[in-house]
């Protein structure tokens, strides 16, 4: 049984990029046995077979074969839920779709997507997992089309992407697809996807605000954890988010916050290749890399946030983690080289 299921409110940018092509989303979505309401639940989750049937029958109404690039027209933060926040709180695009990378599950299941470190860049790689029909090739135009719109919502129109690659084959009118991502579009490609260069990967952005984007990837690591029960990891790590500020969380803390013995916290763990210091001590770098960002906190603030007892603690650790200290790493961070 296909259990995939999206975001509800997702479905939203869906409804507006109807109405932008003249249809009633209302009748629309009453004639697929939908009520249009249903997306404007916060909390809900529908199934992601309903995107794909949405768009085979927008595609059979609207004679443009383009359509969906206009979903950048059509979203708003909140249609994102908490991530749409935290993007907007990221403190770089690249840090932005990492984000993105590392919370997509929270938006929808059916999909994934990766960074790609690459010389001159950052490639963001959207696998709609739906084949090589028509109907995968508009939740490429859509998604991607979203994505570099959130981009240039936080760097500024003038953002374009180095390259755009798509699976789809070269359409009879190309000219949509050059003039919305401002560069040539490679089709027929083995991925959908664009690269940022460095320069724009990379500039901090003004609407950065690293304290609430550490809140809202506490928040969403939660979510993960609640969208599968059975993600052990994710439910360690948003527990130990949640309990660090306080001291190091033991592992019978641990155990007993997910119900469960010690012993079989240690078994579920052991059988992915973990113990508890290991994600205890993933969970602490990726937060230190993050908080480090953040010019507000200082080397001692992060020492606490982490729940280690003393700086030198914490320095050591980073070192292990790093090969250098805190302050070497914020200075090279910042280092304008």
């Amino acid at each position: 049984m296909n259990t995939d299921s999206m975001l509800a409110t997702l479905g939203l940018v869906l409804l507006r990029l109807l109405e932008v092509h003249g249809i009633d989303s209302q009748q629309f979505m009453s004639e697929l046995g939908v009520d249009a309401e249903a997306f404007r639940d916060t909390r809900a989750r529908l199934p992601s077979q309903l995107a794909d049937v949405a768009y085979e029958k927008a595609a059979a109404l609207i004679p443009d074969p383009a359509f969906a690039l206009r979903a950048a027209q059509c979203w708003h933060p909140s249609n994102l839920g908490v991530l749409g926040y935290a993007w907007l709180s990221s403190g770089t695009l690249r840090s932005g779709l990492k984000r993105v990378e590392r919370f997509s599950r929270v938006l929808g299941t059916k999909f994934t997507c990766r960074c790609v470190a690459e010389p001159t860049g950052l490639r963001f790689v959207f696998d709609h997992r739906r084949g090589d029909g028509p109907i995968g090739h508009l939740m490429a135009d859509a998604s991607l089309a979203l994505l570099l719109s959130m981009c240039r919502t936080n760097f500024g129109d003038a953002l374009d992407p180095a390259a755009v690659t798509l699976r789809r084959p070269e359409p009879a009118e190309p000219q949509p697809y050059r003039d919305f991502f401002g560069c040539e579009i490679r089709f027929g490609a083995l991925e959908d996807s664009f690269l940022l260069d460095s320069q724009a990967a990379d500039t901090p952005l003004p609407s950065a605000n690293q304290q609430l984007a550490t809140t809202f990837d506490a928040i969403l690591t939660e979510q993960l954890a609640a969208l599968d029960k059975d993600d052990i990891v994710t439910r360690c790590k948003a527990y130990l988010l949640r309990e660090l500020t306080s001291g190091e969380p033991s592992e019978q803390a641990l155990s007993a916050a997910l119900a469960m013995s010690q012993r079989t916290l240690q078994r579920k763990l052991g059988e992915l290749g973990l113990t508890y210091r290991g994600v205890l001590d993933e969970t602490r770098h990726a937060l230190a890399l993050r908080y480090l960002d953040d010019p507000t906190k200082t080397v001692t603030d992060i020492t606490f946030l982490l729940g280690f007892s003393e700086q030198s603690v914490f320095t050591r650790a980073f070192k292990r983690w790093r090969g250098i200290a805190p302050t070497a790493y914020r200075e090279r961070q910042l280092s304008p080289a």
